[in-house]
């Protein structure tokens, strides 16, 4: 305290602590507001860095570029947009489309390949019909590809700003929807880069992780009115997204992006890292082996179908404490090359082989005439296999694995399962499971935590429930759902076949729509008005070992509410606001809002994205909503976005 004494100009003493807790205090407050005015410099910079599609021109504004494009390059994006009626993300696409045109001198109108371009400026024009001699009914234009959903340009301003004052706005698409969905896009990083050589920018290759939009895909069945019916092809980008300007500009551009890759990769090697250690528990295992309904689908598919495993060379994919790999040596199998990544299981299983006396030691013959000691234990990610010659390629007769996370995506294994599809096995050869597909509905209030706050011995505590309502809505949450709280149909959301797919099929769009559910117990709906209120989505898996290549004993192993509990248990996606839906035909207030009680609707349109996301092993899920109500009107709901990591 006596070290605070200091003396004032009338002699008198005074504590100098509290002065230099003010001063201290302005300082911080004066660092605050400097690092706002920095900030607020930062961004107007951005915002006014909006470079043209055809030039090196840079302009303020979206809509100053776009009256230069008009003017000089004779590309009017507003009568394009509006002439082809095209939404958001067509015209997104459309923007990253010209700018990859433009780089090769391309003309985007009518696809001529000039030399220079100087040329190419000189032989612009105005184009919206004459698209590569596609006309827009034909549903061809040229930037319907889902590569033109990846950003051309990285950190391309325009992108975020093409349509700040453009009232055409497609119907389930929001400002706050497009805002989470374009802050995900850009934020698309390239993962597993390999540089062989830092100094030569020209050997470095890519994969691109995917945006929301990455494998858009519309559902056929879906209503004419509500979404587009386009289905176009899948595709990746190869290499490097483009850079637009000078040499120089290009040569940072890339450089920056290899710093950029190598960041990613360390980030990946880290999440696989934890991934891969995450699995070192004994108790997942347990948890794992004790859920029934899986263990013995994989035991049912393995021993049950006696031809496809005899003599056969198997290899297992994340093979945890082996026991799939001994199915596979108990069925006949004549070697079994058990892959796993975790140094502490790698270790156990290859005990628990050498325990059970099937553990390879070169001698592959008893002297009965069997072949027991079948398993080879092999420490590595399946990537690295490649390099480490274990396995000859395409000398595998069956792939097994379980690959499958929460919501079937997360953890991303999958990827993985058809990495060693495509080295490993043999033409013909067969996967188990080779099938698996995405289910949705909705459910009520009764999968909810708000009944049991209705009443506390007596006590009404719904405020408690409502607030964990809202916050169930900013994530996704893995639970059982009872079959009984389910108040819609059942919609597929999408099928893969694992003998056919592309990685990239990963991520994906689909349109789905959902009724009110007949047959749902009383409890949901009202018996008075047969209205009901939907709270979210569920979403779910089977997979499936088919007759392709289980003759003898197909099986499905399937994690929905009306199977029995697996460990998987289901993704429940709830909304913001619950939707009023009911079942026949009931009056409605036309004055009142679709989805109300007063205005019930009967039928829920959705369209759900789910994508690998940029971190690591988890995905992205994009859910959108429009209710219609029995008179035709509609109304729709911002998008939500979940990351399930």
């Amino acid at each position: 305290m006596a070290d605070n004494l200091r003396e004032n100009e009338e002699g008198e003493l005074y504590d100098s602590s509290d002065e230099e807790e003010e001063e201290e205090e302005q300082q911080q407050q004066q660092n605050w507001e400097d690092w706002e005015a920095d900030e607020d410099e930062e961004e107007e910079e951005t915002e006014s860095n909006v470079l043209c599609l055809f030039c090196d021109s840079v302009y303020g504004s979206s809509g100053a570029l776009f009256e230069h494009c008009t003017s000089t390059h004779s590309f009017d994006f507003r009568r394009i947009r509006k002439t082809l009626a095209l939404d958001f993300y067509a015209s997104f696409k459309l923007i990253n489309f010209v700018r990859s045109q433009v780089v090769q001198n391309i003309c985007w109108s009518c696809g001529l390949h000039c030399q220079s371009n100087q040329d190419l400026h000189n032989h612009l024009h105005e184009g919206v019909h004459d698209l590569h001699g596609a006309t827009p009914k034909d549903g061809t234009l040229p930037w319907n590809d889902e590569k033109f959903l990846n950003p051309f340009m990285i950190e391309d301003p325009l992108l975020y700003s093409f349509d700040e004052d453009d009232e055409c706005e497609d119907e389930l698409t929001t400002s706050s929807d497009k805002e989470k969905l374009l802050r995900n896009l850009s934020s698309f990083e390239q993962i597993s880069m390999s540089v062989e050589n830092e100094n030569d920018t020209e050997t470095c290759t890519s994969s691109l992780s995917t945006s929301f939009e990455n494998g858009l895909k519309k559902v056929a069945s879906s209503p004419d009115e509500y979404l587009d019916r386009e289905n176009p092809e899948k595709a990746m980008v190869d290499g490097f997204a483009s850079y637009m300007g000078s040499s120089n500009g290009k040569s940072e551009g890339i450089q920056s992006r290899i710093s950029s890759a190598k960041v990613a990769e360390k980030r990946v090697i880290n999440a696989n890292k934890n991934y891969f250690s995450s699995y070192s528990s004994f108790g997942i295992h347990r948890e794992m082996i004790s859920d029934k309904a899986r263990t013995d689908a994989y035991r049912q598919a393995i021993l049950d179908n006696p031809s496809l495993l005899k003599s056969a060379v198997v290899l297992d994919v994340g093979c945890g404490t082996g026991i799939l790999s001994l199915f596979a040596a108990q069925a006949g199998a004549s070697r079994v090359f058990a892959v796993e990544a975790s140094d502490k299981m790698a270790a156990v299983a290859t005990q628990i082989a050498k325990d059970n006396g099937v553990l390879w030691t070169g001698n592959q013959n008893k002297g009965d005439g069997r072949c027991s000691e079948v398993i080879e234990v092999v420490h590595a990610m399946v990537e690295e296999l490649e390099t480490s010659g274990h396995i000859q390629p395409h000398s595998v007769d069956v792939l097994v694995s379980e690959w499958m996370g929460y919501c079937l995506l997360y953890e991303s294994m999958l990827s993985s399962v058809l990495f060693a599809r495509d080295k490993w096995l043999k033409p013909g050869g067969a996967i188990l499971p080779d099938t698996a597909t995405m289910f949705v509905a909705g459910f009520g209030k009764g999968a909810t935590s708000i009944p049991f706050w209705e009443n506390v011995y007596g006590f009404s505590m719904s405020c408690v429930g409502n607030e964990l309502v809202a916050e169930a809505a900013q994530v996704p949450i893995i639970d059982i759902v009872d079959d009984n709280n389910i108040v819609t149909n059942t919609a597929v959301l999408q099928t893969f076949d694992l003998v056919t797919m592309k990685p990239e099929e990963m991520d994906f769009t689909a349109m789905i729509e959902l009724k009110p559910k007949l047959d749902c117990p009383s409890n949901e709906f009202s018996l008075e008005s047969k209205t009901s209120c939907c709270y979210g989505v569920v979403l779910w898996f089977e997979t499936c070992f088919t007759t392709r290549f289980g003759k003898e004993m197909p099986t499905v192993l399937s994690t929905s509410p009306y199977a029995p509990k697996t460990h998987w248990s289901q993704t429940i996606l709830t909304f913001r606001d619950p939707i009023a839906i009911v079942s026949g035909q009931l009056f409605a207030e036309k004055s009142a809002a679709v989805g109300t009680e007063s205005c019930p609707a009967v039928k829920v349109l959705s369209r759900i994205s789910i994508a690998r996301a940029p971190q690591h092993r988890s995905i992205d899920i994009s859910v959108e909503m429009a209710a219609v109500a029995l008179d035709g009107r509609k109304r729709s709901w911002p998008a939500q976005i979940f990351n399930l990591c």
